[in-house]
C-alpha cells in the first residue's frame, strides 16, 4: 500500500447536505422546513426544555438533596501506591505531587488502606484511614497528621 492509495472507510465520509440551492437539489425553496410556522423562521424554534407551554419536565419534578458549601474534597492515594518508595523515605504531600501520584493537593490528601504495603516509610498527610494507619504500622512505618 501507497500514500496515494489511502482511502477513508466506506461509509465514513459523507457529503454534507447543501440545503436552499435550487429545485434539483431536492432541498430548495423551503430547505426542508416546511411553510412557515416558527420552525421556518429564522432565529425560529423554542428553547431548550420548552414544552409548547405546558408545565417543563424540570419544573415536574421534585427537588432533592443539597449541595454542602463547606464540602472538603480530598485527594486520594492508597496504600499499595506507595510500594514505588524506597525503604525509610519520608513521604509527604509535595513528594506525592512530585512523582506524579497526586495531581492537585486539593483540600489535603487523605491516605486509604486498599492493598498491601511492603515498605518501611513515614507517611505526612490530612487524613489517614484507620485501615491504612494499621497497614503502614504493620510494615514498620509510622504515619503522621500535618
Amino acid at each position: 500500500m501507497k500514500l496515494h492509495e489511502l482511502k477513508p472507510t466506506e461509509g465514513s465520509r459523507k457529503v454534507s447536505k447543501r440545503i436552499g440551492r435550487g429545485i434539483g437539489s431536492g432541498t430548495g425553496k423551503t430547505a426542508g422546513k416546511g411553510h412557515k410556522g416558527q420552525n421556518a423562521r429564522s432565529g425560529g424554534g423554542v428553547r431548550l426544555g420548552f414544552e409548547g407551554g405546558q408545565t417543563p419536565l424540570f419544573r415536574r419534578l421534585p427537588k432533592r438533596g443539597f449541595t454542602n458549601i463547606n464540602r472538603k474534597e480530598y485527594a486520594i492515594v492508597n496504600v499499595e501506591t506507595l510500594n514505588r518508595f524506597e525503604n525509610g523515605t519520608e513521604v509527604t504531600p509535595e513528594l506525592l505531587i512530585e512523582t506524579g501520584i497526586v495531581r492537585k493537593e486539593l483540600a489535603g490528601i487523605k491516605i486509604l488502606g486498599k492493598g498491601k504495603l511492603e515498605v518501611k516509610l513515614t507517611v505526612k498527610a490530612h487524613k489517614f484511614s484507620s485501615s491504612a494507619v494499621e497497614a503502614i504500622e504493620a510494615a514498620g512505618g509510622n504515619a503522621e497528621v500535618i
